[in-house]
């Protein structure tokens, strides 16, 4: 009965994530591309066609067939849609980049701690977590506006003779997205700097290895799988971040998650959004496809 059993909740365990994938990922999807080949309408819902078990399937078909690509068109024809995208993707990678300088330094300094005090700095590094994502964007606001804190301790210093203006510029979007994200970048590092066999440097330095080239030989290799993992879970979502431009970029920041937001409330165009959201997931897939590939080969090469 047990030999029986075994092969059911084998696929039992298979089935599960993708059974929550097409719940809560393909189905969503689906309902965003259908609203993006509808038509706005001043109705609720705001588009049309809407579709209706009454209407059978005759009515149905008939509705399929009204669907049409033209909001797609719509934002190529727009240069708004290209600029938002455009600058997501720069302001993304820019963060990215400058979260990997600065986490790299803080996982090697963990993992290279004593055991004994590595679970309080991985503590440390969470602690954020434990307080609302809306909170903290929040109190960079008070730090970074004219008389914000940074101001204050500047003036006090004499370092500067006037306020400095941050706030509502794509300095303090940068700031606020490197905070926000920093410990998805730390937490893969660390994993990976953890794991590795200290011997190995220690060989690499026998060889006639100075300390910097055993760590570019070495240790930066053996971390690659890390970096591609925090690359990926910092850049996705700054792509998309609406909260972090709208609070401390102002009006002038221009990312595609504050114009999705724009689209669906102020205008209440929901085709028009729904395109907007349709390739914006897209452009995700790339990175998502890169890193499973690094995934993949990493795999193969601890074979």
């Amino acid at each position: 009965m047990g030999m029986l059993a075994s092969p059911f909740y084998n696929r039992l365990v298979i089935v599960i994530p993708y059974a929550w994938l097409l719940l809560f990922f393909l189905a969503p999807f689906f309902i965003v591309f259908r609203i993006s080949l509808s038509t706005t309408a001043i109705a609720i819902p705001p588009y049309e066609p809407v579709f209706s078990f009454a209407d059978g399937w005759g009515g149905f078909w008939s509705k399929v067939a009204t669907f049409s690509f033209d909001n797609y068109g719509y934002l190529t024809d727009d240069p708004l849609y290209f600029n938002a995208y455009l600058s997501s993707v720069i302001i993304a990678a820019v963060s990215t980049f400058l979260m990997l300088l600065i986490a790299y330094p803080i996982a090697y300094g963990m993992a290279q701690a004593p055991r004994t005090i590595r679970p309080t700095l991985l503590m440390l590094v969470i602690l954020p977590f434990w307080t609302s994502f809306l909170i903290r964007v929040y109190a960079w606001i008070a730090i970074l506006k004219p008389e914000g804190l940074l101001n204050q301790f500047l003036l006090s210093l004499h370092m500067i003779d006037t306020p400095l203006i941050i706030l509502n510029t794509p300095t303090a979007v940068y700031i606020g997205i490197v905070y926000s994200y920093l410990p998805f970048m730390v937490l893969p590092l660390y994993s990976a700097l953890e794991k590795m066999d200290g011997t190995l440097i220690e060989a690499a330095q026998d060889l006639g290895c100075t300390p910097i080239r055993a760590f570019w030989r070495v240790t930066f290799p053996l971390s690659i799988p890390g970096v591609v993992a925090g690359c990926m879970l910092v850049f996705i979502p700054a792509v998309g971040e609406f909260v972090i431009p709208d609070l401390l970029g102002g009006s002038q920041t221009l990312m595609i998650g504050k114009t999705l937001w724009n689209e669906f409330n102020a205008n209440r165009d929901w085709p028009v959004s729904s395109a907007v959201a349709t390739i914006l997931l897209m452009i995700l897939v790339i990175p998502i496809v890169f890193f499973q590939n690094a995934q993949a080969k990493a795999e193969e090469r601890g074979r």
